[in-house]
């Protein structure tokens, strides 16, 4: 094994002994080298019955393996002149008793001198309990200061790996603890005696245990099981009229990135097609500081006010009591929240589940700011349209791609680059201006409503493209960190509620789960040169950025980072408002929206979406059908009558006749 440095460690079950061949006093010097672990247990095979012919080959096999190393040897040697003179005189006046030894333990001629020189130190006395006095002796014995050196000699590895920090084997670096120490066994515990218990001294195994325990780091409550890549953003298209974002200064300009894909709801163990919206969160090291954009891959989400963020996650989570996912708490909520049906009819249509990452759409879905150079802003919302085309999967399909992989989606995009297909997606923006938002039909910042491409046309910006893997998934991906609060002069927020609830949420979850200097990861460190009066916290200095400075403002230090007034954001003018909790389900149109999308679709769509929701509603309690039933004759009444439908064919137990029987109406 690559982690041990020495090729000629003994093992406990493998005592050292001289080969038949080998002459008097050579074997003295050998016992000499043997380790007192080797003595202890050459004692206890004395106990043992004759060993079978069998068994004497194999202690012939174990003992020419575990002879002395070349260091043993030459440590041997200096000692020889003191050994062999005791040595011969023991062996001539134990013969006898060596003898006898040699029947017990099935040792060779060589072996029966040594253990002579070892017993001479006992009395010879009573010979029927031999064996057991000679394993007393080993214990009792102390062996010479030549003896211990030649030991210890033996046990270590050869000078030219030490010297060079490499294994025994030449074919890896020097195994090392976490504090840089080299290892020299990697598989055997330090323990008392073969059997014994384990010595607390084993720091090495103590510590390799801690750090096992410690391995895994708290999930993401959403968005936990993701997939990251590498790529770069390229501008196409000049869009400096709305922004003075550095990103976009001119045309061609290349800034690198990192993108994590990911599934909602699902534990890091969900599969990746599951039913369920996509996470598309970017990070853009610009060169006025990072960037990031959190999308999903449909364009509206379940809830306009964060304060049933958090309701609604717990929705789609697990049960309190028995830990199962649970359609009555899911479509429990949607029906009371009215303002879900616009992203409930995305869920269960056919983009509720994409073939691969590399084959879905992103959306900021949120609402933001652009400013100029002019100081003039505009609210905007991005697309990122994919290259590849739009592939999605029917509920059939997804359960037999689960049943085979269910990391589809990750292999599919690790894959796709390894090979030099690079995904690829052409960026838009919508720009509305604060005259056209006052005048707006809806809300433009509800998170629950999209901008008609007919009113506000895609403006192309750029292309994304992905190409390059992580080499660490832990370090790159697990431990990647986007923020809606991270922005750039020339992109800023919006009112969107739930934005701003983000901007809190996002950034408070990364110091959680990361640590307060999460940004010193390299995944997650800007570009560009830090100079800030933040300090210290777990993990702290781990970069030298600013830390020459004091960590005080406003101070006198000649070179102290300053602020620039030229950053700061035009202000926003609000008009005459009143400070209250306005209640988000009041003058809100939660079905026009909703009843368009449905009335975007095809025959064969219509029913596949009835068909996907009734397999996921059909079993829920009857009031909470009769709730969403209604919500879907608000938005269509065709919607509401093809649900129905499809409810009777899914309690007959008839559903493979449901495209025939829910047709809807031309």
């Amino acid at each position: 094994m690559a982690g041990s440095s020495r090729d000629d460690k003994k093992s406990p079950r493998n005592p050292g002994s001289t080969s038949g061949k080998t002459s008097a006093s050579q074997a003295g010097s050998r016992g000499a080298a043997a380790s007192r672990g080797a003595k202890l247990e050459q004692a206890a095979k004395a106990k043992a019955p004759a060993s079978s012919p069998g068994d004497t080959t194999s202690a012939k096999d174990d003992a020419s393996k575990a002879g002395p190393s070349s260091r043993g040897a030459k440590a041997a040697k200096t000692s020889r002149a003191s050994t062999s003179s005791k040595t011969s005189k023991s062996s001539t006046s134990s013969a006898s008793k060596s003898s006898a030894t040699s029947k017990s333990s099935g040792s060779s001629k060589a072996s029966k001198s040594s253990k002579a020189s070892k017993s001479s130190a006992v009395s010879t006395s009573a010979k029927a309990s031999k064996s057991s006095k000679a394993s007393k002796s080993s214990k009792s014995s102390k062996p010479s200061k030549s003896t211990r050196a030649s030991s210890r000699a033996s046990k270590s590895s050869g000078k030219g790996a030490r010297k060079g920090r490499s294994s025994s084997n030449g074919r890896g670096p020097l195994l090392t603890t976490a504090d840089g120490a080299p290892v020299g066994d990697q598989e055997n515990a330090l323990s008392a005696g073969p059997r014994g218990p384990l010595l607390m001294q084993d720091v090495n195994l103590i510590e390799q245990i801690q750090r096992f325990n410690r391995e895994r780091m708290p999930e993401r409550v959403v968005h936990a099981k993701g997939t990251g890549a590498y790529g770069t953003f390229k501008v196409t298209n000049d869009i400096r009229r709305y922004t003075k974002a550095s990103i976009f200064s001119k045309k061609g300009k290349k800034t690198e990135c990192v993108v994590r894909f990911s599934t909602v709801a699902g534990e890091r163990g969900a599969a990746d097609a599951e039913r369920d919206p996509r996470g598309f969160a970017m990070k853009f090291y610009t060169d006025e500081g990072n960037w990031d954009l959190v999308c999903n891959n449909t364009p509206v989400f379940f809830v306009r006010d964060p304060y049933k963020f958090q309701m609604f996650i717990h929705s789609q989570k697990r049960h309190p009591e028995t830990n199962l996912r649970d359609a009555n708490m899911q479509w429990d909520f949607w029906s009371l929240c009215p303002e879900s049906l616009h992203q409930v009819t995305w869920l269960f249509g056919d983009r509720g589940i994409p073939r691969t990452y590399r084959h879905m759409n992103g959306y900021s879905s949120h609402t933001y700011s652009m400013i100029n150079d002019e100081g003039e802003r505009v609210w905007v919302k991005f697309h990122f349209k994919t290259m590849q085309g739009i592939e999605c999967l029917t509920n059939a399909e997804a359960a037999d791609l689960i049943a085979h992989d269910r990391e589809s989606h990750q292999r599919d995009m690790i894959e796709a680059i390894n090979k030099g297909d690079f995904p690829r997606w052409k960026a838009y923006i919508q720009v509305m201006t604060q005259d056209e938002a006052n005048e707006f039909r809806w809300n433009p910042f509800d998170l629950t409503k999209v901008w008609p491409h007919g009113d506000f046309p895609l403006i192309e910006v750029g292309e994304l493209e992905l190409n390059r893997n992580p080499k660490n998934y832990h370090h790159e991906v697990e431990q990647s960190a986007f923020n809606p609060s991270a922005f750039v002069p020339g992109i800023g927020p919006s009112p969107d509620k739930m934005l701003q609830a983000r901007l809190l949420s996002y950034q408070d979850a990364h110091l959680y789960r990361v640590g307060v200097n999460y940004r010193d990861l390299s995944v997650n460190k800007p570009r560009c040169p830090v100079h800030n009066y933040l300090r210290d916290g777990q993990f702290g200095g781990m970069h030298d950025e600013g830390t020459g400075f004091p960590n005080y403002y406003p101070n006198s230090i000649k070179g102290a980072p300053r602020p620039n007034p030229d950053y700061n954001e035009p202000p926003w003018h609000l008009g005459d408002v009143t400070v209250d909790r306005w209640d988000s389900r009041v003058d809100h149109d939660d079905f026009t929206q909703a009843g368009d999308l449905f009335r975007l679709m095809d025959r064969d769509e219509k029913v596949r979406l009835a068909v996907n929701i009734v397999e996921s509603m059909g079993g829920c309690r009857k009031d909470i059908i009769k709730r969403q039933l209604e919500l879907f004759d608000k938005a269509d009444e065709n919607y509401g009558r093809l649900v129905r439908k499809a409810l009777e064919s899914y309690r007959r137990g008839d559903m493979d006749d449901l495209h025939e029987s829910v047709q809807p109406h031309a």
